[in-house]
Parts: structure tokens; sequence; C-alpha cells
């Protein structure tokens, strides 16, 4: 990511300006080998926002999650399913679902865990926060979020990196690595996703920070996350390490570009002759 050379502000909107109506909605739900998982959580969804369309975007999981998610578009013309070839990081397959979103004229993209994690049942709440907002956030880390069946020290993590990305990043947002979040079109528009958008897991930091940048309305809800109880969890020492090194290269770059601002900035005073 480039450096940016002008503080981050966080924006106190006390009236904040109203949207659009949402319109067309896609929730696109990354898989691999997730074929125990994705029929209850497609099922709720569709419970809990019939009016949104799902699109499932499966990495060849050897389980034949594919297949299952075939088999539930066959039963229901608003479940689509995109086939990719490769395993190649959440934020690829999140790039893809946005191109095609995007090309199908979708006014809002959700992204949503298959692990049963994110709650469908708490997506009208999120959609309802667009009202006013160009992102919405699900936060675990503000008021009201929580997090179910975690052990200690996935909590330290998990607040220790936020903690750490608004430092590194000057972000005001208590929850940028979370996975369940809302974007209009138009938002996503704006954020140069061509332009070297991250692969790996520290993708949803990366789009929270880069919105933020570009001046949107980023809004954090609460939720409540809840762990997996079917299947393994996607994540590990390797990309914990991946996020760490990237978020702090990007910290550096802003920091740096912070302190080469203030020597380019016009001195405040003026000599004067008398």
């Amino acid at each position: 990511m480039s450096s940016v050379t002008r503080p981050l502000r966080k924006k106190l909107m006390t009236h904040p300006q109203a949207r659009p109506p949402i319109g067309k909605t896609v929730v696109l739900i990354p898989t691999y080998n997730e074929r125990e998982n994705i029929s209850p959580i497609v099922s709720r969804l569709r419970a809990a926002v019939p009016e949104a369309d799902v699109l499932v975007l499966d990495d060849n999981s050897p389980d034949g999650t594919g297949d299952v998610a075939d088999q539930l578009a066959a039963n229901d013309s608003q479940v689509q399913i995109l086939h990719r070839k490769n395993k190649d990081g959440l934020g690829m397959a999140y790039l893809a679902g946005f191109a095609w979103a995007l090309d199908r004229g979708y006014d809002v993209m959700v992204e949503m865990d298959a692990d049963g994690s994110h709650q469908p049942e708490q997506l009208p709440s999120l959609l309802g926060a667009l009202a006013h907002a160009d992102v919405a956030l699900g936060s675990r880390w503000v008021p009201g979020g929580s997090v179910v069946n975690w052990p200690l020290h996935r909590k330290v993590l998990s607040v220790g990196g936020n903690v750490y990305v608004r430092v590194l990043l000057g972000m005001p947002i208590g929850d940028a690595t979370g996975g369940f979040r809302a974007y209009r079109a138009s938002a996503l528009g704006t954020l140069a996703l061509d332009e070297g958008a991250s692969q790996g897991y520290c993708f949803q930091v990366d789009l929270a920070w880069r919105a933020i940048r570009a001046g949107l309305t980023v809004v954090e809800v609460p939720i409540t996350f809840v762990e997996r109880t079917i299947g393994e969890s996607k994540m590990s020492n390797d990309i914990v390490r991946e996020s760490l090194v990237n978020i702090t290269m990007w910290g550096a770059r802003y920091r740096l570009g912070q302190v080469q601002s203030l020597f380019r900035r016009e001195p405040r005073w003026h000599r004067l002759d008398v």
C-alpha cells in the first residue's frame, strides 16, 4: 500500500448523511472444506434475509463442498456458486466475488464465513447500518459485541492485534480484523482493489484502512461471534506472521509519511522588518 502523508482523522458526525436505499444484496461465502457447514449456514441465511442472494466461492475443496453447493444452487435460484481452481487466499476469493457481483449490478456485497461463526440472524442489523454509511463492520470489540467459546489466548491475540492495528495505522476502528461486513458497491468502486489488494487474512485490515483513507463513512455494529463447532479453523501461525509483517510494513510507511509531511509544511511564522 502507498504511504499516506496526511493524518487519519475520525469523523464525528452528529447527523450522518443518509445513503440511497439498499437495493440488490449478495452474501459472499468463501469455502474450503466446509461440506458439513455450508448447507446449515445457507439455510439460516436464506431464512434471516430472504431477499438477499448468496454466492458460494469454493476453492476446489477436496471434501466435496463444491458439490454440496451445486445441489443448493440447483434447488434455490437465489443461491449460486463460483468454482475456483486454486486455494490462493481469502482476499483473492473475495476479489473474485466482488467482481462477479459488480458485473451483475448488485448494490451491496456482504462478507461472511461459512463455519457458523458469523450468525446470519445478525445480518439485518449490519445491513440496516448502511442507511447512513458506506461500510458496516460486524465488531466483536465494541460495546455490545462478544465472542463465544473462545479460549483466552484467542481473545488476547485478537484484541492485541486490533490494538496494534489502531496504534500503527492510526485507524479508529475497534475490530479491523473481523470478516463479517457489508460494503456498498459505490464504496468498493473507490478502493482501487486492482492495485495490490492483500490476498491473505490481512485483506480485512487492508480494505478497512482503504475505506478510512478514502474518506468513506465506516460504522461498527456489535455482533456475537461464535466459535465453529464443526471442522477445523483455517487460522495458523503462518497466517498470523503474514498479517504481522504486512501490517508492520504498512504502518512504517504511513508513519514515515506523517513525519515527512511535517518537514514539508510551510512555517507558520513570518519575519517582520521594522
